[in-house]
């Protein structure tokens, strides 16, 4: 199962660090990134393989939360196929 997961905030030394390293400790693989600065503000998408980490879900996206939380940054996760529901014109 792939999951997108979107950082946003004021840009900051070790933000991909910091949610790289997070994904990595739930056995989650990334497979694409994309991100940008635009005057300041840190913007960041990643499509991820979520199919064989052993958190749950709900969980990881409450870690992730957390560590959003922790270093002043927005950070979420959806299923694929929610986020390209939401997004489909």
């Amino acid at each position: 199962m792939k999951a997108v997961i979107t950082v946003i905030g004021n840009d900051k030394v070790g933000i991909i660090a910091a949610v790289s390293t997070c994904l990595s400790e739930c056995n989650v693989n990334i497979l694409d990134i994309t991100q940008t600065t635009m005057q300041g503000m840190f913007t960041m998408i990643m499509l991820a393989d979520v199919s064989k980490s052993g958190v749950p879900f709900a969980a990881l996206s409450e870690k992730l939360s957390a560590l959003g939380a922790a270093i002043d940054l927005q950070i979420s996760i959806q299923h694929e196929d929610i986020f390209n529901s939401m997004h489909r014109i």
